[in-house]
């Protein structure tokens, strides 16, 4: 190839190249929205119903993600705005039997918590006699009901979101997955 043929094919390769470069340059990665949705006065039941009341502290974590962006800013709600029951019949009523107080300590004092914020933990009347309580075995901070089914249903018909707080067992870590 003589030097002029070669000078050629090189300028218009460098000409390809820049002209690939300017039509299939890729625009810089946007990224997402914050938004701030207008919540107001929620009206919510936590539907609690454990197989392990080990679970229970994964499950108040629904009850923090609820309560705790509506009372920081740029909501800042008063928890007299809110209403929010925490509904339980599974195998976490245990954790509220005064008698493993000691054992449940950590989960108690996150529930307390709450229900000091005005969060009202309810527990299933019939669950309680399967398991051999009364309301006397109960912290003071637990109402009791005569059926979580019945006031599942009583509470929805007043226009309560029903929140299903599900707890699965971890089998892949977050690090695992990113």
């Amino acid at each position: 190839m003589t030097p002029s043929r070669l000078h050629g094919s090189l300028l218009a390769l460098c000409c390809a190249v820049l002209l690939a470069t300017v039509f299939h340059t890729v625009p810089a990665q946007a990224q997402a929205k914050v938004v701030q949705t207008p919540y107001k006065n929620p009206k919510a039941l936590v539907d609690i119903f454990l197989d392990d009341p080990a679970k229970l502290g994964a499950a108040l974590y629904w009850v923090r993600s609820l309560v705790n962006p509506l009372t920081e800013a740029p909501y800042s709600m008063f928890p007299e705005d809110m209403s929010i029951i925490v509904l339980m019949h599974g195998t976490e009523i245990v954790t509220l039997a005064r008698k493993n107080q000691e054992r449940y300590q950590e989960v108690l004092q996150r529930m307390r918590y709450y229900a000091d914020m005005g969060v009202k933990f309810k527990v299933c009347g019939l669950a309680l006699q399967d398991y051999g309580y009364s309301a006397a075995d109960m912290q003071d901070f637990v109402e009791v009901t005569p059926s979580a089914i019945t006031e599942l249903m009583h509470w929805q018909n007043q226009g309560y979101a029903l929140i299903p707080a599900v707890v699965l067992d971890k089998k892949i870590s977050i690090e695992q997955i990113r």
